[in-house]
């Protein structure tokens, strides 16, 4: 068989009787997490705009946060642009991917199209999140490198084979869904050159683009079997710097998950930024000032370097709000300050911020060959301190990872707050929040048009 075969026969045969209970524990959360996000960014211009994009008449499935019920594709297309928008979504190590923005909106609308039960969204959220986990382990740091987005390009062919299992598509079906997919697949990260909005969006193309496939093939449409292996697959076209290795993708696939292992962020930025965050806040903690501070070094992996540090100059000024997401100086700066990096931290007010801006043109960084990015995330500073003195601290994970989960509590919190933000009823919020603990038994997800705006 081929790989999109095989993987195609795993996705076929999963139930949600037979699921690990930290699974459905893990999708539980990506489910919380981005329906926060989504009220969160209900207001913000980069969904108004997605909006106009879509048609609100006529459709079965719900807008995080909208009023209205939308067709399929605009629904998982608008839930993907919002939940992934302020970059504060879950993250896998490894990859890395976004996987709940992705996989949670294209089989919500899938089961809302098709009238499905929660067991079937159950094992849709589940067997995505845990293709989409492990795509991103068979050329590592080699779709980065090509100039494209994992979660874009892996994120179509996961959610198809999300959507695949949860409409109970036979084998042959989720092959060509995968196959199909793989033509739809695209994002490239020419974003950073800017600060601009299309990172924002590839969640939720990718969403849509596997709902689509998946339906296209249950349709009969035909698509390539051998679309990860072969000579013009979605690797050589994607990731054309590593030879794949695909053992991380079907080694013990559906006894050994990855899925529970994936990070749920405390702070609204990029991925890679936030245990350097935690070190800042630290270093606050441990009552250095700001003036205090000479110069700070960071220890980093080179493969973040493209993204995160360079060009050093715009980093230091991040011209937007969403570009200083990406801005490691910027997040530690102002993580020192307000002990926080959270969604009001990225505003037109604080980037433009003298006291952080200043701080934020101290911090600079160095390679660390030893770095085990991207398999483990961690932070490093060394400040030197006018006085000559240094502080030194490291963290060897990411916080809200396997090595230090956020609590349900904290989740919970987190949503709370998010909605908080995204101005929604104190009702409608523990509404939802009582919603999310029962969306995966035997009721149908009838219950989320209660939680429509």
């Amino acid at each position: 068989m081929t790989v999109a075969e095989s993987v195609a026969e795993w996705l076929a045969a999963e139930n949600a009787a037979a699921l690990p209970v930290e699974t459905v524990d893990t999708a539980q959360k990506l489910f919380l997490d981005v329906a926060g996000l989504c009220i969160a960014a209900r207001h913000e211009p980069y969904v108004t705009a997605t909006l106009a994009a879509t048609d609100a008449d006529g459709g079965r499935c719900t807008v995080l946060g909208h009023a209205g019920a939308f067709d399929g594709f605009g629904a998982a297309l608008v839930n993907g642009t919002a939940a992934h928008g302020e970059d504060y979504d879950d993250t896998f190590e490894g990859g890395p991917v976004h996987s709940g923005a992705v996989i949670v909106p294209a089989v919500l609308a899938a089961c809302e199209r098709e009238g499905l039960g929660g067991e079937r969204f159950l094992v849709g959220v589940v067997t995505g999140t845990e293709l989409l986990c492990r795509l991103s382990l068979v050329a590592p740091m080699a779709t980065h490198n090509a100039g494209f987005h994992p979660t874009a390009v892996f994120g179509a062919l996961a959610a198809a084979g999300a959507v695949g299992t949860a409409l109970r598509m036979p084998p042959a079906e989720i092959a060509s869904a995968l196959g199909i997919a793989g033509s739809m697949a695209s994002g490239i990260i020419e974003y950073l050159a800017e600060g601009t909005w299309t990172k924002r969006m590839h969640a939720g193309w990718a969403a849509q683009s596997g709902l689509r496939a998946a339906l296209m093939a249950r349709g009969g449409f035909v698509g390539p079997r051998t679309v990860f292996e072969g000579t013009h697959g979605v690797y050589r076209a994607f990731a054309p710097s590593v030879p794949p290795n695909f053992d991380p993708l079907l080694d013990r696939l559906g006894s050994r998950w990855v899925m529970p292992s994936v990070a749920f962020k405390p702070y609204a930025c990029g991925t890679m930024t936030q245990p350097f965050v935690d070190c800042a806040i630290t270093l606050a903690n441990d009552g250095v000032r700001a003036d205090d501070v000479r110069e700070i070094m960071c220890e980093v992996a080179a493969g973040t370097v493209p993204r995160l540090w360079e060009p050093l100059a715009s980093k230091h000024r991040p011209p937007t709000p969403y570009a200083a997401k990406f801005s490691t100086p910027f997040c530690m700066a102002v993580g020192f300050f307000d002990r926080a990096a959270g969604l009001s931290q990225f505003s037109d007010a604080r980037i433009t911020d003298p006291a952080v801006l200043s701080l934020a043109g101290k911090i600079r960084y160095e390679v660390n060959p030893a770095d085990e990015y991207p398999r483990r995330f961690t932070g490093h500073l060394r400040a030197t301190l006018h006085d000559g003195t240094h502080r030194e601290l490291r963290q060897s994970h990411l916080r809200g990872g396997a090595e230090a989960p956020l609590s349900t509590a904290e989740l919970e919190q987190k949503f709370k707050e998010n909605a908080r933000y995204g101005r929604w009823p104190d009702g409608l919020t523990e509404r939802l929040l009582r919603t999310s603990r029962e969306l995966f038994g035997q009721s149908t997800l009838d219950v989320l048009k209660e939680c429509r705006a």
